[in-house]
């Protein structure tokens, strides 16, 4: 009954399977295995084009070690004030670029609008040796609130980018619920949007610990191999890590589980919107909900066993509630009659005339 996060989950059964089943026999070190050469085979029949692709075992090293190949130490990278690479990776990105500065552009429900990002670089100082050069925008998708950005929304921003000679690097964390939500091909929210560097996770979809950073221009990668290496993600024994993204990748279990868990999202949210008092705060997308809750309620659900974060301090009524590859209906039955219960016993009674 944990809605804190899909990190609170385990590994999925055939993640945990196929790292068993790469246990048996002996393997080259470093990458030099096979399964982390059919891994990148797998991810380029999958993106439909030639590509390089480097298991590491955390998203903070898949975004921080690809911003670094894209940025140079006295260039600025473009991001929503609330993205991960700016509030939650304890300035990695910063120190793998080797001093590159983060520059936020306010966006509604999580996301940058092309307009903002295009007036931003108007002001950005381009050229003047007194300030940090545009190097890269870093987009989150799906993003910190939930929310999807479609292709063309991509698109737009990455025509912007390019035209002014930034990279465009995705957080795709959460990549699979944003595929699954759009029903879109993963090219075209991807390098046929204009996307140069994707970080692909699996980790919160059911993976143990692994992720991949995806070049689609090979030229870019060129570094990344020592980057990686440098930064401690070149695992001796890779195959453990490329087994789960292998794994991830088969008979299309990364969008079986994005699906499963955006219609838990979805079943949570048309709940919340029944309940008087309860006010939904962004549009429902993917696999994350935010919603503004009573007190008494939150408070309720809490003393009910149930899980999840209130998002800006004890105080706050607004809750982000997430569902995962494994989230039970019943629970999130059981959350939604635990709100309503909590807020129906704090509400005023009606008096009789």
């Amino acid at each position: 009954m944990n809605f804190a996060s899909d990190n609170v989950t385990g590994a999925a059964p055939e993640i945990l399977a196929a790292i068993a089943a790469a246990n048996d026999g002996a393997a080259m070190p470093y990458g030099n295995d096979a399964v982390t050469q059919r891994v990148e085979a797998a991810l380029k029949a999958l993106f439909e084009r030639d590509l390089a692709a480097f298991p590491v075992a955390t998203g903070s090293a898949a975004n921080a070690l690809a911003l670094a190949t894209m940025c140079p130490p006295y260039g600025a990278v473009y991001c929503h004030p609330d993205s991960h690479i700016n509030v939650d990776e304890c300035g990695a990105p910063e120190l793998f670029t080797g001093g590159a500065k983060l520059v936020p552009i306010v966006g509604d429900a999580g996301k940058i609008a092309a307009a903002d990002f295009e007036a931003a670089l108007a002001r950005s100082g381009k050229g003047v040796v007194h300030h940090v050069q545009p190097a890269a925008i870093s987009l989150t998708n799906a993003s910190e609130m939930g929310t999807v950005y479609t292709p063309e929304e991509v698109r737009a921003i990455a025509d912007i980018a390019h035209g002014q000679g930034l990279r465009v690097h995705m957080d795709g964390a959460r990549f699979a619920n944003a595929v699954a939500a759009l029903g879109c091909a993963p090219a075209d929210l991807a390098w046929r949007a204009g996307v140069d560097v994707l970080s692909f996770g699996a980790t919160k979809n059911g993976a143990l610990a692994a992720e991949a950073v995806v070049f689609f221009d090979a030229a870019l990668a060129e570094s990344f191999g020592y980057r990686r290496k440098r930064g401690g993600h070149l695992f001796s024994k890779m195959r453990f890590v490329s087994a789960q993204l292998e794994a991830y990748l088969k008979d299309g279990l990364w969008l079986k589980h994005a699906s499963h868990a955006n219609e838990m999202a979805r079943r949570l949210a048309e709940g919340l919107r029944r309940i008087p008092g309860v006010e939904q705060l962004y549009p429902v997308e993917a696999n994350e909900v935010f919603a503004r809750i009573p007190d008494r309620a939150i408070k309720g659900a809490f003393a009910d066993g149930y899980v999840f974060y209130r998002w800006s301090g004890e105080a706050d009524e607004t809750c982000r509630l997430v569902c995962a590859f494994n989230t039970d209906p019943r629970d999130v039955d059981g959350l939604l009659q635990s709100i309503s219960r909590h807020v129906a016993a704090g509400a005023p009674s009606r008096k009789r005339a």
